[in-house]
């Protein structure tokens, strides 16, 4: 048979799932200009990332990402069982992350978030609305996992301290800075024909309006905090980043943000989050996996 007589196998169900969450990193990571955060542009306010570390470190995670989804297919329902396999599978996925890195932080809290996602999604391919998938993820976000260590992250110690919601509490809800802000403004802003990327960045800020960013509260404290919230409602009111105004605002919020050293790497992971779930839901794409 000639070669371009071949078709492509289609890709199972787990192979896809992984593929989707690989991809919505990368997306967030080569989106363009977010505010202090590292982009195509450069840096942000970050000395220890620069792009092509968040890729090697998007890629690295995509067995892990595999892995959960295939362990949900095999237990089959949410319950301690699942949550502690996926738990166990995230934090050997957050060694390998850390290997790539040669020990930087590139994506903890992205592997809880899109992990649950990923999971919650193979569990039930046919119910694949963005309500569906954060409903079961949320399921299993309130279940306690035995193993998990002890020792509080930074973002959870942050959280306790300042009384924000953190990236537990955040998926124990249904990811609300998703579904209530994110895709909403992704869709809003495709909708008024604002291109896909600028589309993109109207989410981030979205989320950016009232998430209480725990890598923000970290680096910048409450000053931190609120200069990220109102600059990104700020430019959202000027009409977003794909009007002059906005893009406007959006640079002096990049230029405070990095002043402060003010990262918004929670809402970054969020928008991850936000691409993933857009993914599964406009496309169908779990519809014909196998």
């Amino acid at each position: 048979m000639h070669a371009f007589n071949l078709q492509a196998k289609p890709l199972s169900l787990v192979d896809r799932l992984a593929d989707l969450a690989v991809d919505a990193l990368i997306d967030e990571a080569d989106l363009s200009p977010k505010p202090a955060l590292v982009d195509r542009r450069g840096n942000g306010a970050h000395t220890d990332l620069h792009l092509g570390l968040m890729h090697a470190s998007a890629l690295s995670l995509w067995p892990a990402f595999k892995e959960m989804a295939e362990a949900a297919v095999e237990i089959g329902e949410v319950d301690s069982t699942l949550r502690e396999a996926i738990g166990r599978i995230g934090r050997e996925g957050e060694q390998a992350m850390l290997t790539t890195t040669n020990g930087v932080n590139t994506h903890r809290g992205a592997i809880w978030a899109l992990g649950l996602l990923v999971t919650a999604a193979a569990l039930e391919p046919q119910s694949s609305s963005a309500n569906a998938v954060t409903l079961r993820a949320a399921r299993l976000a309130l279940l306690d996992d035995r193993h998990a260590p002890k020792p509080l992250s930074h973002g959870a110690q942050v959280a306790l301290r300042y009384g924000a919601r953190g990236a537990r509490e955040e998926a124990q809800l249904g990811f609300p800075s998703v579904q209530q802000r994110g895709l909403p403004q992704l869709k809003l802003s495709r909708a008024n024909g604002h291109g896909e990327q600028n589309a993109r960045l109207d989410a981030l800020l979205a989320i950016m309006t009232n998430l209480a960013d725990t890598c923000v509260l970290y680096r910048a404290g409450e000053e931190g905090l609120q200069a990220m919230q109102l600059g990104a409602q700020a430019v959202l009111d000027a009409g977003g980043s794909a009007s002059l105004s906005g893009r406007r605002r959006l640079h002096e919020l990049d230029q405070q943000l990095i002043a402060l050293n003010a990262s918004p790497g929670g809402a970054a992971d969020l928008l991850a989050a936000t691409l993933l779930l857009d993914r599964i839901e406009r496309d169908g794409i779990l519809q014909g996996a196998f």
